[in-house]
């Protein structure tokens, strides 16, 4: 029986990250990613596509990622959807230091390694 791809949405004004994160994701089998480099339209795609989780950059130059977990968490069709924060804001030190949460969602500081990434996505999907 072939396993369901879980969906993973990416919300990053970084046009390369969100590239290098979806194939690192994708290659391993086991995700579907969809991105968005506007933070704006990525609210609406999560709305349409309804994914299993959400990346989300904090500093974007339209809306902070902080207002588009606000916004989603505030939506009926996508406020049980697991965000994850993805800044450049902190180091691994401090995500460390923090517990790797702020305002409730889990963070890690980029450069992410990818199998970081991904053991934080498979912690919060078996939960």
């Amino acid at each position: 029986m072939k396993k369901e791809k879980k969906r993973i949405l990416i919300i990053d004004d970084e046009e390369d990250f969100c590239k290098l994160i979806k194939k690192n994701l994708e290659l391993r089998g086991d995700y579907e990613v969809g991105m968005s480099t506007d933070a704006k339209r990525g609210i609406e795609f999560a709305k349409e596509v309804n994914p299993d989780l959400i990346l989300i950059d904090i500093v974007m130059p339209d809306i902070d990622g902080s207002q588009v977990a606000f916004e989603l968490k505030n939506d009926s069709r996508t406020k049980d959807i697991p965000i994850v924060f993805l800044t450049g804001l902190a180091t691994k030190e401090e995500t460390n230091n923090e517990g790797g949460i702020i305002g409730g969602h889990p963070f890690l500081a980029k450069p992410v390694e990818t199998e970081e990434l991904i053991d934080c996505i498979e912690n919060i999907l078996v939960r």
